[in-house]
C-alpha cells in the first residue's frame, strides 16, 4: 500500500514550536489550500483547510517561514490524537 500526499499550500497557522519526550522538535500547523479542480466535467472551485505536523529539523525550518508563503508540502496522512480526524505529516517541503 502506498499513502504519499502532495500538496501546494499556504502557511495558515504556526504554533510554537515544542518539544517531544525524547527531545525532537515538533510543529503543529495550518495550511490553506484552494485551486480549480475538474469534475465531472465541470470545473469546481476547492478549499481545504488541512492540519499539518513536522519533527526535527523541518519543524524548526517551518517555524521560520512566513504566514502565508506558499510550498509544496509532501508527505503522508495519519489519524490524529486520540483517533480524531486526518493529520498531514510533512517529510518535505519545497517553496512554490
Amino acid at each position: 500500500m502506498n499513502n504519499h500526499w502532495v500538496l501546494t499550500a499556504c502557511i495558515a497557522e504556526v504554533q510554537p514550536l515544542r518539544y517531544t519526550p525524547a527531545g525532537l522538535p515538533a510543529l503543529d500547523i495550518r495550511l490553506e489550500h484552494e485551486s480549480l479542480q475538474r469534475e465531472a466535467g465541470a470545473d469546481r472551485q476547492v478549499k481545504a483547510s488541512v492540519k499539518a505536523l513536522a519533527f526535527g529539523a523541518l519543524a524548526e525550518r517551518l517555524a521560520r517561514q512566513a504566514l502565508g508563503s506558499v510550498w509544496r508540502f509532501q508527505g503522508f496522512l495519519a489519524t490524529g490524537r486520540g483517533g480524531k480526524g486526518l493529520v498531514f505529516h510533512i517529510q518535505d517541503i519545497q517553496q512554490n
